[in-house]
């Protein structure tokens, strides 16, 4: 592993990548539609779609309301085994013509482009987050990054039309340690923004799990080496190809933290249904073992055991509440359960995100805070810690309440009231804890849902103007 012109290694980091081994994976990847439209699919997949959806899917191609224009299909046999027998998990994966129906949303859900000061990093909060990759091993139809995934063309900040590009090792860490200097020169705010010391990174994209282990080192002992603090790698390869996680990759990690004790480590895995880690029989039941404790899909619970086993390793999953898929108390209820019990964490709920064809997946804003309210009715004080967020442009904010009665003197509160409130907030964070509170609107996906009723806006959710390049 040389070293580029533009970014010259430690000893230390070239010590740690020296030790890191890549393995091969075999993932069995169905990429698209016209495996099924062709019969090439494994034999054992083919009917994976019914003829009458080939036909309706079919029908769309090379048209505006063509699916795999709007997002890529791809499905790994892992996930393909685990669907055969889980509506949930099809609906994850499955094209649907219903998807394109409305395809009103965002090009840039949040305006995150205003807040990308390099190209492939965002800097909205305390932390960035990085798209060092552009795919996953299986695509959810819903995706929030969707006009990633797809290298969809989009409108920047000061105006040019280009598709999001991944972030580069040289141009991140001088990022990193210019902003960091004038922080420090500044007495502990960066002099422009008013923010903190940038010490925490999310590797996303797409999924850094899809890198050998090589590339994920690269950027670990770079960011390492730059002063930051703690990273975090999001993924959702438990789901799709939970072997990935294997004796080279955690040697890997353990050799980071043997060369980077200082550096936290965080995995943010994302499971939207049980039926993606519970084993189940033949019937479809979970299956338990004599105590009635549920019994994990052997290659995920190794995975997750694995990373918990590492005591320096916190795991913590979030999940977008999505229609068709886990709109269910009982299942979110059994995930969070399990979730803890092995040793993770639950972080956040989310509602979904106004991405392009949004309506097609998202679950009313009320709809999804009863039912993560109902899921949590059954759970114990630390088994409960997830929030319900939603993403505003102005920044993460929770639906912190629903109510069913009128507030006395308040006009607009017959039918009663949703109250969100601000979680984080770019910047210095100064509207961090501030509410809104809006009429409800049992029908309302999106906030605009709810520009006709608002009843007092302290956050200023509703009086929102685009950040000044």
């Amino acid at each position: 592993m040389p070293n580029s012109p533009d970014y010259t290694r430690t000893d230390r980091e070239q010590a740690f990548l020296d030790l890191v081994e890549d393995t091969a994976h075999k993932r069995e990847i169905i990429n698209g539609l016209a495996p099924f439209f062709d019969e090439r699919a494994p034999e054992d997949m083919v009917g994976f779609y019914s003829s009458e959806e080939l036909v309706q899917l079919g029908g769309l191609k090379g048209t505006d309301r063509d699916v795999e224009k709007r997002m890529p299909v791809k499905m790994t046999r892992h996930l393909f085994e685990l669907a055969k027998n889980s509506p949930a998990i099809q609906k994850l994966v499955k094209a649907s013509p219903d998807e394109t129906l409305d395809l009103t949303g965002s090009e840039d859900p949040g305006n995150q482009m205003d807040y990308s000061p390099v190209e492939g990093l965002l800097h909205k909060y305390e932390m960035g987050l990085m798209y060092v990759v552009s795919t996953c091993s299986a695509h959810c139809r819903f995706c929030y990054r969707e006009e990633l995934i797809a290298r969809k063309e989009i409108e920047r900040h000061d105006g040019t039309v280009a598709k999001k590009g991944l972030a580069k090792i040289p141009e991140i860490t001088a990022y990193i340690r210019e902003f960091n200097e004038l922080v420090a020169a500044n007495g502990g705010r960066h002099p422009d923004c008013g923010r903190e010391k940038l010490r925490e990174i999310l590797l996303s994209g797409g999924d850094p799990m899809v890198l050998n282990n090589s590339k994920i080192a690269a950027w670990m002992a770079a960011l390492g080496e730059s002063g930051i603090e703690s990273i975090r790698i999001g993924t959702k390869e438990l789901s799709f190809y939970p072997k990935r996680f294997d004796d080279a990759f955690f040697a890997m990690l353990d050799h980071f933290h043997e060369a980077y004790p200082e550096v936290g480590l965080h995995m943010m895995i994302h499971f939207e249904h049980p039926d993606e880690f519970l084993a189940r029989d033949a019937d479809g039941h979970y299956i338990t073992d004599d105590a009635g404790i549920f019994q994990w899909v052997p290659e995920t619970g190794r995975a997750i055991r694995g990373m918990l086993d590492r005591g320096w390793i916190t795991v913590e999953n979030q999940t977008p509440i999505i229609k068709g898929i886990n709109d269910d108390a009982d299942a979110l209820r059994i995930m969070q359960r399990e979730i803890k019990r092995v040793g993770g964490d639950n972080h956040y709920f989310f509602c979904g995100r106004d991405i392009v064809a949004y309506k097609a997946f998202n679950v009313p804003i009320e709809d999804a805070w009863n039912i993560l309210n109902d899921s949590q009715k059954g759970l114990s004080g630390v088994e409960n810690h997830a929030r319900l967020s939603i993403t505003h442009y102005k920044g993460k904010t929770e639906v912190n309440s629903v109510t069913n009665e009128p507030i006395p003197g308040l006009a607009g509160s017959e039918n009663g009231v949703v109250i969100f409130k601000l979680l984080r907030n770019p910047a210095d964070a100064s509207d961090r804890g501030k509410v809104c509170i809006v009429g409800r609107n049992p029908d309302a996906v999106w906030f605009d849902d709810y520009e006709d009723r608002v009843l007092f806006d302290e956050a200023g959710l509703y009086d929102y103007t685009r950040v000044v390049k």
